[in-house]
């Protein structure tokens, strides 16, 4: 563990797996401990992953004010790694609300912004939010009728839809490609890494998705949004719409995969987002 200042004095720690040009990695949860992301699926094979564990997560400290968790307020945090690094413009891979804080970043520097990696990206700073109708989709694509656990699932969706309290464990499955040996195995670990006072205060604010996509429109950083074909939020077809707001933006949708694509298929996810990075 390596660590840096951020902007407002809070030591902040990161890792570093692999070798070669830094990609700057931001997890999503949000607010989950960076651990679960894992080395991507091997991607730090090709590239040298500088993994940050956001402010109280991980080893990083806690601000005192829990409005310091605010994804607007966390890009000065990237802006500090980026400049603790000594590189004049940094490659961001995000994964799912990690989006958000790389969009962000990317709209507040552009100057600094390399390529953009969403993988799986929250679409809410875009205005954009996931439906019941989406997880039916998703279902019906996975044909999981006979799958012992899809009735518990079905009804936390419909609770969660309806406004009350679904449990996170029975809505876990709808968001692996397989829920196998590995998925339940990394869905195991996220009650320890999770931090919902953060994860609370880390959309609470501090962006307007008009604002968002316009400025998207004009960003000249290429940006590739990774999709899974499984997952039921955001679901392939809305993060294509997401994609065409760039400038810059294209779409790859994984066969297959839900919303940790690294776990499902990480030959394809690392061929993904290595040729993207090295076009």
């Amino acid at each position: 563990m390596t660590t840096f200042t951020g902007h407002d004095g809070l030591r902040l720690r990161y890792r570093v797996l692999g070798q070669g040009e830094p990609l700057l990695v931001l997890a999503g949860g949000a607010m989950r401990d960076s651990e679960y992301l894992g080395d991507l699926g091997g991607l730090s094979a090709h590239r040298a992953l500088h993994i940050l564990d956001l402010r109280g997560t991980g080893r990083s400290e806690r601000p005192a004010d829990p409005t310091g968790y605010r994804v607007d307020r966390q890009v000065a945090d990237v802006e500090a790694f980026r400049a603790h690094l000594g590189a004049d413009r940094v490659d961001l891979l995000g994964h799912s609300a990690g989006c958000s804080l790389a969009t962000l970043y990317a709209l507040r520097h552009p100057g600094r912004t390399g390529r953009l990696v969403l993988v799986t990206p929250s679409l809410r700073i875009f205005g954009r939010t996931g439906t019941e109708e989406h997880f039916r989709e998703a279902a019906e694509a996975r044909g999981l009728g006979g799958e012992e656990w899809y009735p518990a699932a079905r009804a936390a969706v419909r609770t969660a839809f309806a406004g009350g309290a679904a449990d996170p464990d029975a809505l876990a499955p709808l968001f692996h490609g397989d829920w196998n040996a590995t998925a339940r195995a990394h869905e195991a670990t996220r009650a320890a890494q999770s931090h919902p006072v953060a994860a609370a205060a880390y959309h609470d604010g501090g962006y307007e998705p008009t604002a968002v996509r316009a400025g998207v429109a004009e960003l000249a950083s290429p940006a590739l949004l990774l999709a899974g074909e499984y997952d039921p939020d955001p679901r392939p077809g809305a993060v294509r719409a997401t994609a065409a707001l760039f400038r810059a933006g294209r779409t790859a949708v994984q066969p297959a995969a839900g919303h940790y694509p690294w776990l499902d298929d990480p030959a394809a996810f690392r061929r993904t987002v290595a040729d993207f990075l090295d076009s």
